[in-house]
């Protein structure tokens, strides 16, 4: 996918109610899952013991839904610029659903709608984006998460 290129937060919050932006796909690796199982000290046997989860509910390991959601960032930064703001921050999350089990070894990519722009202090924007994390070859997503963000020009 080609990143979606704005000028200014105006321009992106004239989008509001469109699909802005689908980020390229990511793979997920087995690296990737024990690295977040140690940083959140989730070890359930489900995501990093691989021979037990090839025998488990879903024949492989699988991501941890907070690291399919902790990609975000990643999504964002590689589908959607805004050449004039300084930075971007996260404000919170309104609503999270995981509805698919992400395998690991699978692709996942987001879809990215802005629901909202509002102005708020210090030459911001405070967007709400409706992002939904496709899962290669499925047909539930595997995420679907209502983010807020503030970005500041």
């Amino acid at each position: 996918m080609t990143k979606k290129t704005f000028q200014t937060l105006q321009d992106l919050s004239a989008c509001v109610g469109q699909e802005v932006a689908v980020s390229d796909w990511i793979t997920i690796t087995q690296e990737q899952v024990n690295q977040f199982a140690e940083a959140t000290g989730d070890h359930q046997w489900i995501h990093v013991d691989v021979e037990k989860a090839k025998k488990g509910p879903f024949g492989a390991p699988i991501a941890h839904g907070f690291l399919t959601l902790s990609l975000l960032p990643l999504f964002f930064q590689n589908a959607v610029e805004v050449v004039q703001a300084r930075m971007g921050v996260n404000y919170g999350l309104n609503r999270v659903r995981f509805m698919s089990p992400v395998p690991v070894g699978s692709r996942l990519r987001a879809r990215m709608k802005l629901l909202s722009s509002e102005p708020i202090d210090n030459d911001g924007v405070q967007m709400v984006w409706e992002t939904t994390i496709e899962l290669e070859g499925a047909t539930k997503p595997a995420c679907v998460a209502e983010s807020v963000a503030r970005r500041y020009a």
